[in-house]
């Protein structure tokens, strides 16, 4: 495929440049394995990187488990970081896999993580204009969130009605609005909430085989220790 062939070419020049080594590796299942497991193991295993700087990254794809992993050495985590890694997966491969382009979904994974190691990726942006209105409609189903629980919480002997309101709320908020952190946020909000309502009457109780490509690998390297970011399609 013409596609695996420039690939393999651009990771083979920039490990000549560099001495940075990137594999890319598929599987056709990671055999009930969790694939951040499978891929500092098979960093390890393969010796990815160079002996004396530890610098070597996988780009692993489990096509048929919806599955891709950023495994990053210890030598280039501080270039391509867990949140840059995630950023990579989320903007530029999971965006490709999802509409069944597995080629072009590598390519722009391999691309940005060369370009986040030489300190030149920059992630896209949605428009302020989204932002703010995102933020607003947060802002808003919050406070009407607060605003009905307290009015059920005061008709209802059970404190924790007022709290489902509120969690109701929050996840209408999640799911116009696809604001995961925010929406986290006031989640765990509302669970304080609920431990200070109730402290007074009760507790708190809990209980493969595939393919890879790349530059050439085994320089010595190796090590790694879970650095990087996994996503699902």
């Amino acid at each position: 495929m013409a596609t695996r062939q420039t690939i393999t070419e651009v990771l083979a020049a920039h490990e000549k440049a560099t001495g940075n080594q990137l594999v890319v590796v598929t599987l056709k299942s990671l055999n009930g394995m969790d694939i951040a497991d499978y891929g500092y193991q098979l960093g390890r295993h393969w010796g990815i990187g160079r002996k004396d700087r530890n610098n070597g990254v996988l780009l692993i794809v489990v096509p048929n488990e919806r599955k891709v992993r950023i495994e990053v050495g210890y030598g280039l985590e501080g270039a391509l970081t867990d949140a840059l890694s995630r950023t990579i997966i989320d903007r530029e491969i999971l965006p490709r896999f999802k509409a069944g382009d597995y080629p072009n979904g590598v390519k722009q994974g391999v691309d940005a993580i060369l370009a986040a190691i030489k300190g030149e990726y920059e992630a896209p942006t949605r428009s302020a204009t989204a932002d703010a209105d995102q933020e607003g409609l947060i802002g808003f189903v919050a406070v009407l969130g607060a605003m009905v629980g307290s009015v059920f919480r005061s008709m209802f002997a059970s404190k924790a009605v007022g709290l489902g309101i509120i969690g109701g709320a929050t996840a209408l908020a999640a799911w116009l609005t696809g604001a995961i952190f925010l929406s986290v946020m006031f989640g765990v909000l509302a669970a304080i909430f609920l431990f200070s309502s109730l402290r007074g009457g009760g507790g708190y109780y809990g209980g493969g085989s595939g393919g890879g490509y790349g530059g050439g690998f085994g320089g010595g390297g190796g090590s790694f220790g879970g650095g990087g970011a996994s996503g699902s399609w």
